[in-house]
């Protein structure tokens, strides 16, 4: 009984937090172009955060490599 609710208070979170502000993307902008152009921001700064992480993660991976660190157990 409690993890059912600790799911739907998860759900109930994301559906009525997060996605608020896709929520008023889609109501209030969506008929204009200006939708389109929003929309896909939001994607694109997923994009950027990302490909940077990304970045970072094999950054540290090529210097862990030249150090001789990596896989030792």
């Amino acid at each position: 009984m409690i993890a059912g609710n600790i799911f739907r208070w998860i759900g109930t979170f994301f559906t009525e937090v997060l996605f608020l502000p896709f929520e008023w993307i889609r109501t209030q902008i969506a008929t204009q172009e200006l939708g389109w152009w929003i929309s896909n921001a939001v994607n694109w700064g997923f994009l950027v955060v990302l490909l940077v992480l990304f970045a970072y993660w094999m950054k540290e991976s090529k210097r862990f490599l030249d150090e001789g660190t990596e896989d030792r157990a």
